[in-house]
């Protein structure tokens, strides 16, 4: 895979990333009323950015000035799509309630599902690439007969989830939040995230023979906070964060009470203890000033381990986000909390076992676009070669890239 073949040099791809990521993520806070004075392909790296970011619609309705033409017309469309997708998001969780309670089975909508019912953002706002659920285990039979009488097929099983597609989807995907793309529903058994090897898991009790069926809400709010911190905590670790995953801890944390944030604090070591929390919440902070009070972050502070809270409170978005092009032999290395543990996360990375290896491909075949790119088609030695010895570009992000890229070719030549 050669970024020159398609588009400028590495370095000013990787220039024009971290200027638009770092200038539109506060935006988003402190919006200003002077428009960027960037060239025509930090513009297009700029789309790009919105839509990585997820949150292309919050721009929309936020930003106090006006760009070039191509970036307003791309802001009004993908507000216009946003909102005919979010029609879509919420007529199929109607289905989903509707089925999952004739069916007698208990679920919880996380994430984007229940941050809906909140009432935090206005109508589109929240970009929702599927509709994730969980469901206990022994119910995975009935999910899946429910999923049926949805017209939903299985698509793929990893450890992390089980994913549902409509059966009559087709495989083109539009960039964006298009509402022609797919809706997928993902079940999952359990919430937790490798941080970097050993999992953390927070879902033990959330669903007991006590919930009622249909789709049901987080038990509190603090444990909705408690799995957008852990889900945040899992992207910054692989390099794969969304700005909108930042927006949603600083709007859920006014919904907070001190007995909530001192639950967290307290975390027991069967849900992961606490040590984990505090590079989402000091990333929040430093893109939504004022959002935690400075004792709280001291509190969340001193339970982080010395390594971790060191990188904490120096990253950036950018780094930690899509926005980051170069590919990282070991990302998130740091969240080791020994040297057995880096250790063991080094050698997944070098010797990936034959499951890692599977569900790679299973995610190469459902996003065929990535095939275009070639990373995923060479060998896992070449691309360890690749990241030692060349500066690599994430094929995910230079996918994003190509489109804006090409997007804004059509409208000059339109």
């Amino acid at each position: 895979m050669n970024l020159r073949q398609s588009m400028p040099p590495f370095a000013v791809i990787e220039a024009a990333l971290r200027r638009t990521t770092e200038h539109l993520a506060r935006e988003l806070h402190a919006p200003g009323t002077v428009a960027p004075e960037w060239n025509e392909l930090e513009w297009s790296v700029a789309r790009a950015v919105s839509s990585m970011q997820g949150i292309t619609v919050l721009l929309a309705n936020r930003l106090r000035w006006r760009g070039p033409d191509s970036w307003q017309k791309f802001l009004l469309a993908q507000r216009a799509l946003a909102t005919m997708r979010d029609a879509h998001i919420e007529a199929l969780l109607v289905r989903i309630d509707a089925s999952m309670n004739a069916g007698g089975v208990a679920c919880i909508g996380l994430k984007g599902a229940a941050l809906r019912k909140l009432g935090l953002y206005r109508c589109g706002e929240r970009p929702m690439g599927d509709i994730d659920l969980l469901a206990l285990p022994r119910d995975a039979e009935r999910v899946a007969q429910i999923m049926r009488g949805l017209d939903y097929a299985l698509a793929f099983e990893v450890r992390r989830h089980t994913v549902y597609a409509p059966s009559a989807s087709v495989a083109t995907v539009h960039p964006g939040e298009h509402p022609d793309n797919a809706l997928k529903i993902e079940v999952h058994a359990k919430v937790a995230e490798a941080l970097p090897v050993e999992q953390v898991g927070i879902s033990a009790a959330w669903l007991d023979g006590r919930t009622p069926p249909g789709i049901a809400p987080y038990p509190t709010v603090a444990e909705l906070m408690r799995h957008l911190l852990l889900h945040a905590a899992g992207n910054m670790r692989a390099h794969a964060l969304r700005q909108i995953q930042l927006h949603d801890i600083a709007l859920l944390a006014a919904q907070l009470t001190v007995a909530d944030w001192q639950r967290l604090l307290n975390t027991p070591e069967t849900l992961g203890s606490a040590w984990w929390m505090l590079p989402a919440l000091a990333l929040t902070e430093q893109y939504y000033p004022g959002t935690f009070a400075p004792s709280l972050l001291a509190e969340f502070d001193a339970r982080c381990p010395p390594l971790l809270r060191h990188r904490a409170v120096r990253t950036t978005l950018t780094h930690v986000s899509w926005s980051n092009l170069r590919i990282a032999a070991f990302p998130g290395i740091h969240w080791s909390r020994s040297p057995r543990e880096a250790l063991r996360f080094a050698r997944t990375r070098i010797f990936p076992n034959r499951v890692a290896l599977a569900e790679l491909s299973i995610g190469t075949a459902t996003q065929p676009a990535l095939e275009q790119v070639g990373w995923y088609g060479i060998s896992h030695f070449r691309r360890i070669l690749r990241w030692t010895f060349a500066r690599a570009p994430r094929a995910q992000t230079v996918m994003s890239l190509q489109a804006a890229l090409a997007a804004g070719d059509a409208s000059l030549n339109a």
